[in-house]
């Protein structure tokens, strides 16, 4: 097949655009590949980050071509033509946030003019963590012109459905990033690296309020002295991080918490996940995580809350953990639970076990069937 993949990849940072790169080098070891990307992703008066470019040295890059202009209509035209002259059996658009409504309406509509592809949007979220009414009417203006859909959780197929009623939609779990256990090393030595010893939690990625870290220092507050343990907060503050600050004096728990206040690049990943016994999601909210696929790749058990579909992805008990959300006494008793029981070694046999669930094959494969789906729907 020839598959064009619509969506930010390198130099671009974060998530998504990890997303995009490890998907296209699955697909490219069965089939011809274009990945058609953004020249500019976030206009940078709405970006809340230092930069929005990888700066250190990512583990996978793939080439694309930077067409699309988040905020200039003349580029949506000519990044639809490029999608067409490739003649793509299936094209699949990356879809995180309605922001880009019109940019992806006017690409997928101009190319279906000239293109019998089937358009599948792969959404990590349908809406916005922070969502308003204006986000709900962009994402049903530009979510309608897909075919079918790809979704990370039942929260949001549920949601697809209300939006675009009758829609073809797929369910897949979010494949783990396996690209960074390249950087795997012993614990030991990524807690020497660190400077740290001694059980370690680690809470990682970009901190917005959703994300629950408030919950998390003073859950880790009831069970720091007792357990003698370590938490390594590790990503660049989207919001103040003053309060958050204020909260470690307050619990006295400076001495047990360290903060990392920047974006990892890919190639520091692995000593922060190798250093930790223990990685927590403990989110107010959320669709997908990628955080939790990547704690799997380090074979790290999870402890996270009933949001989203982070417990369709985790095995409370045998991956890890499923608390309430907003609860620091169930998630206290959750890491208690963990070090008392010595799980590690069962725990990371059971990740280990679970693989093949979150393979980008069997991920990749999903969005083909769902391509073939539609093209037989219209008896082609």
């Amino acid at each position: 097949m020839k598959i064009c993949l619509v969506g930010p990849a390198y130099p671009y940072r974060g998530g998504i655009s990890h997303f995009t790169q490890m998907l296209a080098r699955e697909f490219q070891s069965a089939h011809e590949v274009r990945v058609v990307g953004f020249s500019r992703l976030y206009p940078s008066l709405l970006f809340p980050g230092r930069t929005q470019y990888d700066e250190g040295g990512a583990l996978v890059r793939v080439e694309s071509l930077r067409l699309i202009d988040s905020i200039n209509p003349m580029t949506f035209a000519r990044a639809a033509r490029a999608v067409v002259e490739f003649a793509p059996s299936l094209v699949v658009v990356q879809w995180w946030h309605p922001f880009f409504a019109p940019a992806y309406r006017a690409l997928v509509r101009a190319v279906k003019r000239r293109s019998s592809a089937p358009v599948v949007y792969l959404c990590h979220n349908v809406l916005p963590h922070e969502g308003s009414r204006i986000d709900r009417a962009l994402a049903r203006w530009g979510l309608t012109v897909a075919d079918a859909f790809l979704v990370q959780s039942v929260e949001d197929q549920a949601r697809i459905e209300r939006l675009v009623p009758g829609a073809v939609v797929t369910l897949r779990p979010h494949p783990t990033y396996t690209q960074f256990a390249a950087g795997a090393m012993a614990p030991s030595q990524a807690r020497a690296r660190l400077g740290v010893d001694g059980r370690v939690m680690l809470f990682f990625g970009l901190v917005r309020a959703y994300k629950g870290l408030d919950v998390l220092l003073e859950a880790f507050a009831r069970v720091a002295q007792k357990l003698q343990a370590t938490l390594l907060v590790v990503g660049e503050f989207y919001e103040d991080r003053e309060r958050y600050d204020r909260a470690i004096a307050t619990l006295s728990i400076g001495d047990r918490v360290r903060v990392v206040d920047r974006y990892v690049p890919d190639d520091e990943v692995g000593v922060y996940f190798s250093a930790a016994d223990l990685v927590v999601l403990p989110y107010k909210s959320a669709t997908s995580s990628g955080i939790a696929q990547t704690a799997f790749a380090f074979e790290r058990p999870v402890i996270v809350t009933a949001v989203g579909g982070l417990p369709d992805v985790v095995h409370d008990g045998v991956t890890g953990y499923v608390v309430p959300p907003e609860d620091p006494a169930a998630l206290a008793a959750a890491m208690e639970r963990f070090f008392a029981l010595d799980d590690a070694a069962r725990m990371a046999a059971a990740i280990r076990s679970e693989a093949p669930r979150f393979a980008w094959g069997t991920f990749a494969q999903a969005l083909v069937e769902l391509g073939e789906r539609v093209r037989r729907s219209r008896g082609g």
